[in-house]
């Protein structure tokens, strides 16, 4: 199985380089990035699950009702993405069920940071998403977490695929930098050894970003991406598709895991 996400927030990686940067200015690379993202999905006919800050979803609520009228699911991601807050485990979800008029099942805190557990079975949620078991030096050095789903006070924890044996993360930034049949061979390798695969991109990350310098955006991120991110993801999901992997959302993922323990 395939859990396919997208972290749905306000673009605000420029102020993380000092670079002024507003709320418009935010959604309007975001709102755009959705759209690739949406018109790759809706090609290939699979869905994902659109983890959104409220700020988002109040700002753009035509790209909400598409994501949600093209099947796809619509979980929590916090309420400002440059401000998390402990508030916003609940504030997210009573925002977001307001404008949808669904359920929000599931909660990923920005920037993987964590987020209290207490809270998230206080709110009802049915699964967490923020974590990365990866080796890497910094806030994704979680050598001691476990790798794959495990429950915790109720709620199923879903860690975002990394290698089996190095832990490498297979996120964003790694479709960005490695080349694709690396990528898709460390994706192949994951689903024989836990017979899932969880990994999540972000909007703007599918858009041009080469053309705006004034983002000062590190390499890292500029590379491939905008129409070559796009084109990434689209053949991604085709490699995928062809191999006969089925596409679910993160609840559907809870329902089938829970429904035979």
């Amino acid at each position: 199985m395939i859990l396919l996400s997208f972290d749905t927030e306000e673009f605000d990686v420029p102020r993380e380089h000092g670079v002024d940067f507003t709320l418009e200015e935010g959604m309007k690379v975001s709102v755009e990035g959705t759209r690739r993202i949406l018109d790759c999905l809706k090609e290939n006919g699979v869905k994902a699950t659109f983890f959104c800050t409220s700020n988002f979803a109040e700002n753009a609520p035509q790209t909400i009702r598409r994501i949600i009228e093209e099947g796809h699911e619509v979980a929590c991601h916090g309420c400002d993405h440059w401000k998390p807050a402990a508030t916003d485990v609940e504030r997210s979800k009573r925002i977001l069920e307001k404008i949808t008029g669904l359920t929000m099942n599931g909660y990923r805190q920005p920037r993987m940071f964590p987020v209290s557990d207490s809270e998230l079975t206080r709110m009802g949620y049915k699964y967490n998403s923020s974590l990365n078991p990866a080796f890497i030096p910094g806030r994704y050095m979680h050598l001691s977490a476990l790798r794959t789903y495990f429950m915790r006070d109720g709620v199923m924890q879903i860690p975002a695929s990394v290698t089996p044996w190095l832990r490498f993360p297979l996120f964003w930034l790694s479709l960005h930098n490695l080349p694709e049949r690396l990528y898709h061979s460390l994706t192949r390798r994951v689903l024989r050894h836990d017979g899932y695969f969880v990994t999540y991109f972000h909007p703007w990350e599918f858009y041009d970003l080469k053309e705006h310098p004034e983002f000062r955006m590190p390499f890292i991120i500029r590379n491939n991406s905008g129409r070559r991110m796009t084109e990434r993801l689209d053949r991604l999901v085709k490699m995928l598709k062809a191999d006969g992997r089925q596409f679910v959302t993160y609840t559907e993922f809870v329902n089938l895991k829970t429904n035979r323990s």
